[in-house]
């Protein structure tokens, strides 16, 4: 079964707000974490390279697609809304989004109220996180984003 794979503007609204860390260290949330956001193998690898968080990376976002795959298939999704949607779950983990209202709005095709829902999803530990309001912004914005049709970017 092949997945849909993230877009180049998703992509990098992960790397940007995940970073990249070849030594492990402990996130906001006190998760051990390395690479790009990575906790799997955090606990194994005290250090990593960067081809390392790049794998690491890439079987997370496998991860991602095929659980966020089977969640919204029945739902059309545009690549600009699957990217942030990946995103958002690479972020919050699939099972706070499966309890989530922003996936209770897509089931209901509610795009809009959806696209509000990001906004919901920015802290941690019960602290509101500046990192997080700028993510959930650049994650809505792509969401909300029309995508080009023509071939042209």
């Amino acid at each position: 079964m092949s997945f849909r794979e993230i877009n180049k503007e998703g992509l990098g609204i992960i790397k940007t707000y995940e970073g990249l860390e070849l030594e492990r260290y402990k996130c906001p949330g006190g998760v051990w974490t390395i690479g790009y956001g990575n906790t799997s193998n955090a606990m194994k690898f005290r250090k990593i390279s960067r081809e390392q968080a790049e794998d690491f990376l890439q079987e997370d976002l496998m991860e991602v697609y095929r659980y966020l795959a089977l969640i919204t298939r029945n739902i059309p999704l545009n690549g600009n809304q699957w990217s942030a949607l990946v995103s958002f779950v690479f972020n919050i983990g699939i099972g706070a989004f499966i309890n989530s209202t922003m996936l209770k709005k897509l089931k209901a095709l509610d795009y809009e109220g959806a696209s509000r829902e990001f906004g919901k999803w920015v802290y941690s530990k019960g602290k509101k996180l500046d990192g997080l309001i700028k993510r959930r912004e650049a994650e809505r914005s792509l969401f909300l984003k029309e995508e080009v049709t023509d071939g042209k970017e």
